[in-house]
């Protein structure tokens, strides 16, 4: 006689269906565990062994800016034109140099590098070790904790992003302006003292160019400084650190820099302000070294729900979508767009050969500002 589902050996035998049916689900959750936990440390391993090397190299970089040091204050040997064996050793001192500026100009930039990378990893090792833990507690409520921290995660992980891209800008900057002309100052110091015993007046004359040329570089020094940190925006306001920057920017390429700041400053949260601050200053920076214009204008509204930048030239433009074709990575472009999608504002420029560039940032701020 067949034994129906509600007699003892019927419920006993369902009951071991669905015991066997929760031991599968607990071994795919432990064995989910388990692959997060191993993956966990075994980035961690590596991350300990990515920051060892990273030590190492900065150790490498430290010993050979020495050697550089020590080298730049010691005499530079003269050659003979009589004494071969004088003028090669002269040559081969003035190489060596050459190549150990080379080495520490690469380590510098090898080590910048390095640095964003050990930061990418140090932030995946953290997101790897809280999803270990959200599936470790075993909390109905974390499900809401977690969502968050995951948004967290991942504006962690787009401020690294704009961080990067921000160094990566700034490292370009470096090398092709003050980095460079610092090099070749020292080129020229030491071609000056080469003829200063033979040619004071040729001497002389270098001597001039040398310190246009430093002087020259030295405004592009503070130029990077005020990038780096807003001045004066807790003195001055957003509107007075905007004027500032204008100013600066007229005085170093003798311009017209006009202002139309007509939207309120204290409308926006200190961090959409520092965004603000700096998409002038980068939008300032491409009407300088790119637009080759007579005229730009920074300008400020509020329209409906937004607070609105523009930063406009009457310069030579160019073709954005030709530009985005091509895949051009633009450092400046993309330090602009990074800093708006940060403070959740949209970010445009509107340009065409010929025909000016306008960059434009729209920021919402609600109905109390219509």
């Amino acid at each position: 006689m067949r034994e129906g589902p509600y007699t003892p050996t019927g419920m006993d035998a369902t009951r071991g269906a669905a015991e066997s049916r929760d031991s599968r689900f607990d071994e795919l959750y432990a064995e989910a565990k388990s692959t997060l936990g191993y993956g966990a440390n075994n980035l961690r391993s590596v991350t300990e062994r990515y920051r060892e090397a990273y030590h190492d190299t900065l150790g490498r970089w430290h010993r050979l800016r020495d050697q550089l040091e020590v080298a730049d204050r010691a005499p530079i040997p003269r050659g003979d034109q009589g004494d071969p064996a004088a003028a090669a050793e002269a040559g081969a001192e003035d190489a060596r140099q050459k190549a150990l500026r080379t080495e520490v100009e690469r380590l510098t930039a090898d080590l910048g590098r390095h640095q964003q990378e050990l930061s990418k990893l140090e932030l995946s090792v953290r997101s790897m070790e809280n999803a270990w833990l959200f599936l470790e507690r075993g909390d109905a409520s974390l499900v809401a904790e977690v969502a968050d921290a995951g948004l967290a995660t991942d504006m962690q992980m787009r401020i690294v992003q704009a961080q990067e891209a921000e160094r990566s800008r700034l490292a370009q900057e470096v090398h092709d302006g003050p980095a460079q002309a610092l090099s070749n100052a020292i080129f020229q110091v030491e071609y000056i003292e080469r003829v200063l015993p033979e040619d004071v007046r040729m001497a002389g004359s270098e001597l001039h160019f040398l310190r246009e040329l430093l002087r020259r570089e030295l405004g592009e020094v503070r130029t990077f400084i005020s990038q780096l940190r807003p001045p004066l925006l807790d003195e001055l306001g957003l509107d007075g650190t905007i004027m500032d920057t204008v100013e600066s920017m007229a005085s170093l390429t003798g311009s017209t820099v006009e202002t139309d700041l007509l939207a309120p400053g204290d409308r926006l949260t200190p961090t959409q302000q520092t965004a603000v601050l700096r998409i002038v200053q980068e939008a300032l920076q491409n009407v300088r070294k790119h637009a080759g214009s007579s005229r730009a204008t920074v300008a400020t509204r509020l329209d409906s729900k937004d607070w609105i930048l523009e930063v406009s030239d009457d310069g030579r433009g160019f073709d954005v979508s030709a530009v985005a074709a091509r895949g051009r990575r633009n450092f400046g472009l993309q330090f602009m767009r990074e800093r708006a999608e940060l403070v959740g504002a949209k970010f445009e420029v509107r340009s065409r050969s010929g025909g000016g560039t306008v960059v434009s940032l729209s920021i919402p701020v609600g109905e109390e500002n219509a």
